[in-house]
């Protein structure tokens, strides 16, 4: 499945929890995630789409282990199972 409708299929999910599942850009920050899920209860989680069985680039890599380091929750969703699968670790 394309990372396009994998990305659709998330946005879906999320809104069907409640909650959004913003694009995230920075300009002048190559590398960030590219959604920001904001849930209710207060969580916001980190989110960055790959085609099936692709990797993160270096930089990446780089903002996943500055997130995690800072708290936030990151994830790598490549497939219908890992969205299935981050859908129950984020659900109330």
């Amino acid at each position: 499945m394309r990372e396009s409708l994998l990305e659709q299929r998330l946005v879906r999910e999320v809104k069907r929890i409640g909650g959004i599942a913003a694009k995230w850009t920075s300009p002048g920050n190559g590398g960030v995630p590219d959604r920001i899920v904001i849930l209710p209860g207060g969580q916001t989680v980190y989110v960055e789409m790959k085609a099936p069985g692709k990797q993160l680039t270096p930089l990446q890599e780089r903002w996943r282990a500055i997130l995690i380091g800072m708290g936030h929750r990151h994830y790598k969703l490549d497939s219908v199972e890992s969205i299935n699968k981050f859908i129950a670790d984020v659900s109330p």
